[in-house]
């Protein structure tokens, strides 16, 4: 089977940029020698005296059509290697429309005006500068439109559509559209013939036996794909073909055992609060609201697949039930729909429940005490707020009913739109974390204002350090907030107030309580209240109603916080990277507002505001992975990150753990602080 750059997620490779070019400058040359270097040759559809564009475009699209069909049909690739543009048909149409207006005033589009440039045409080079000023225009003004209700916003399915499916084709199966294009083709060259020769510009292959002969071929060769037995589904029920070799590949990855997970492993990464980790119980609604292992999602059978594509091939997926049968279904089923991160756990529910959960005093063999502690360790995290307790032996019944879990997990950022469908969710509940001035004058709906200050306090003789777990829970408790919620942190301010506080790092520090609670499911408002404001969504400055609740502390530390000691014992270490988000020039040395000014030995400077846009805003994931990148090539590697008291690293760690899927990554809460008062701690400029 072939790998394509996509679906082998290397589209940010030099391979792919060199692919990519290769293939541009050869496409260029074809272009160039069809006549396309020429606006007087591509204005002369407008006239009906040169078809070539659109004789061309339909020989290019049938023969891409044709050629990704048999490919597919073959299982030379995989229907989840390519990427298929969702289909938005009234923005389309009206993009398409713009497209052409632009074509028939300037007699040239974006590929065919690079062809013009490299010819020397100074017409193209005047058309290629306005199309770049007016997308660098377009993309400065577009927000501004938008608030002002000039153009709609993405969220207006009413004005752009919605996407279709992208393999429905209008719910006909691939060899029938195909059949169909292809007919439509062959039409509109012979049409476009027919009206050169009308007009005497040509025509020359019209009645030519090649003519004939090459349509017949077009057609014979779309009417075969019905022989492929890979295409005998509609494609417009969602199910993908698999071909022969998709199903070998299935094959060796169950013999192999990369199709489950077990357990142990399983509580492991649950415990330590892995964000990309989705779980999944496929029981009925009964049986999960009798008992779930904390943080699985509840998503019946027939649902997997709309409920799963947000996170295909993102993170990791388990599947579970009381065995393994239904989930070891699902799982293939998902495998050959493309997703390659899907797993089941072994032995089901039932397994974990006993290899995991059941006390180490009741088991037949006796445990080290390293293997007790960690089950001792496990129960307490899964057992302390479950809905209720596994109906076996020896397990202790929870004290606290069960709270209703939250929909899906989500990701580290959601728009203010994800947020604004969910308002009055009970699930979902939302923390203002700007100046309490401004959260009395104006907030969202149900939002309760949180001071991020309030979350730190001096422990060890330390100022400014993240308090511990049971005074953390003992916060969220006041907020009436429940283990199971979902929390959404909102930080800034409105546009054109000066005071826009501390920005993303706010929400960031407050998230890593959340982070030492163990609660999994929180994310931030990407851009803050502005964002919010700037949609013109429905604000208050009622307060809300708020029944405290009975949060319970974790009972294990969390295992991302490093103290001095442990810093020190990296600073040797090649393997690890420190990195230091206070400004440069305090990096260096030049400033300082500590005891000593400098540097701890061999930390890298990456000050946390080059994340930022303006308007405190992170930057896009590409950006953000390409900085980072350069500074910790691998995912896999130990880093911990540092400021002067942690509230700016918090971002740091942030950005490195739940957007860019860094596994390994350390934050050192006392920082500079700490480690510039310490006179053994080694300093450098």
């Amino acid at each position: 089977m072939i790998d394509t750059y996509f679906g082998t997620e290397r589209l940010d490779t030099p391979g792919a940029m060199f692919a990519a070019l290769v293939i541009g400058m050869a496409f260029g040359f074809v272009l160039e020698r069809a006549g396309f270097g020429s606006s007087r040759k591509l204005a002369g559809i407008f006239y009906f005296k040169d078809m070539t564009v659109l004789k061309v475009m339909f020989t290019a699209v049938i023969t891409a059509m044709l050629g990704l069909s048999y490919a597919l049909a073959l299982g030379w690739i995989s229907p989840d290697h390519v990427y298929a543009l969702p289909t938005v048909y009234p923005a389309q149409i009206a993009g398409g429309l713009l497209f052409g207006v632009g074509f028939v005033m300037s007699g040239w589009c974006p590929g065919t005006g690079a062809v013009g440039v490299a010819s020397g045409k100074l017409d193209a080079v005047v058309f290629l500068m306005g199309v770049v000023l007016g997308s660098i225009g377009f993309n400065e003004v577009f927000g501004a439109m938008r608030a002002v209700g000039l153009v709609p916003g993405t969220h207006d399915s009413a004005v752009l559509g919605e996407p279709a499916e992208p393999q429905s084709a209008f719910g006909m199966s691939r060899p029938l559209f195909a059949l169909l294009f292809t007919f439509m083709a062959v039409g509109a060259f012979r049409l476009a013939e027919w009206a050169e020769r009308r007009t005497g510009g040509g025509g020359k292959y019209l009645g030519s036996p090649f003519l004939r002969a090459m349509s017949l071929a077009m057609v014979v060769f779309a009417a075969a794909l019905f022989l492929l037995p890979a295409d005998s589904r509609s494609v417009a029920s969602g199910a993908t073909p698999v071909s022969g070799t998709s199903q070998s590949a299935l094959l060796q990855s169950i013999e192999a055992a990369e199709d489950h997970i077990e357990p142990e492993e399983l509580a492991d990464r649950l415990v330590g609060g892995e964000a990309d980790l989705v779980l999944v119980d496929v029981r009925t609604p009964a049986e999960y609201a009798a008992f779930r292992i904390r943080g699985a999602i509840h998503v019946p059978l027939p649902d997997l697949p709309a409920a799963l594509a947000p996170y295909k091939n993102r993170g990791t997926i388990v599947l579970y039930s009381n065995g393994m049968t239904h989930p070891a279904q699902a799982r293939d089923l998902l495998a050959q729909m493309g997703y390659r991160n899907a797993y089941l756990l072994t032995d089901g529910l039932t397994g974990f429940a006993e290899r995991c959960l059941k006390p180490a005093s009741l088991r037949g063999e006796p445990l080290s005490a390293e293997a007790a502690a960690k089950v001792k360790a496990w129960r307490a995290f899964f057992l302390a707020d479950a809905p209720t307790a596994p109906r076996t032996a020896g397990f202790a019944q929870s004290p606290q009913p069960a709270a209703s879990m939250p929909a899906q997990r989500i990701p580290g950022l959601i728009d203010a739109h994800w947020l604004a469908d969910r308002l009055g969710d009970p699930t979902v509940r939302i923390i203002d974390l700007r100046a309490q001035p401004k959260y009395n004058k104006s907030h969202i709906p149900g939002a309760v204002c949180l001071n991020p200050e309030s979350f730190r306090g001096v422990v060890g003789g330390i100022s400014s350090m993240l308090l511990p777990a049971d005074l953390l829970a003992r916060h969220m408790s006041l907020m009436g907030i429940r283990p199971t919620d979902t929390i959404v942190l909102v930080y800034g301010n409105v546009p054109g107030e000066t005071d826009l506080g501390n920005g993303v790092r706010d929400a960031t520090l407050v998230g890593m309580g959340l982070e030492r609670l163990g609660h999994v499911n929180w994310a931030i408002l990407d851009g803050g209240f502005a964002a919010w404001t700037a949609e013109k969504l429905p604000v208050t400055n009622a307060l809300p109603d708020v029944t405290a609740s009975q949060y319970s502390p974790a009972s294990q530390p969390d295992g991302f916080t490093v103290d001095a000691a442990y810093v020190k014992s990296r600073v040797d270490d090649h393997g690890a990277v420190i990195i230091d988000t206070r400004p440069a020039d305090f990096y260096r040395g030049e400033k300082s507002d500590e005891a000593r000014a400098g540097h701890i030995p061999g930390a890298v400077n990456r000050p946390f505001k080059e994340d930022l846009q303006t308007g405190e805003q992170l930057k896009s994931l590409a950006d953000l992975q390409a900085a980072y990148q350069a500074l910790v090539p691998s995912k896999d590697s130990q880093v911990i990150v540092h400021c002067r008291t942690g509230h700016q690293a918090s971002q740091t760690f942030f950005v490195l753990d739940r957007l860019l899927g860094y596994k390994n990554v350390k934050w050192y809460d006392a920082s500079w602080s700490q480690w510039a008062a310490r006179p053994d701690l080694p300093v450098t400029r």
